[in-house]
């Protein structure tokens, strides 16, 4: 939106409050009748439920739990030299115990050091943790 495209009425008039019933909002100005919202500073802060606990004070604090955590894994690259298999995927990690059964995807990252040179497949892989394998002579396929 620019200020040259605007059109007469893209901008409404403010309502004009007090100002007679026949202008629609005289009287109690849209207040109603009675009450605290009626009042002239008659507010209270957000949140206030009018002396009772408020919400975010009754419930317990407790932290975050992600709820991929459970689902994701990070495997270090001294933990590729485990597993015999020609090809490391998913299903090699957890028969060789590195990831839990309940893993459903798996993220190596450059952490210690690789002794040999390993086939990936499907596996995410960090930056640093892509060339310490090519530099081993290793290779991954997405």
């Amino acid at each position: 939106m620019k200020l040259n495209t605007l059109k007469p009425g893209s901008r409404k008039p403010a309502k004009r409050l007090g100002r007679g019933h026949a202008a629609g909002q005289g009287k109690t100005c849209g207040r109603g009748h009675k009450g605290q919202h009626a009042r002239s500073g008659g507010y209270h802060k957000v949140g206030f439920e009018g002396g009772q606990m408020p919400l975010q004070r009754r419930l317990p604090k407790v932290g975050f739990r992600s709820r991929t955590e459970a689902n994701n894994a990070e495997v270090r690259l001294h933990e590729l030299n485990v597993p015999q298999d020609d090809v490391i995927d998913l299903l090699s990690l957890k028969s060789a115990g590195i990831v839990g059964h309940r893993i459903k995807r798996a993220k190596v990252i450059a952490s210690g050091v690789i002794g040999k040179a390993v086939k990936l497949r499907g596996l995410a892989v960090t930056p640093g943790a892509r060339k310490a394998i090519e530099a081993a002579g290793g290779s991954i396929e997405d």
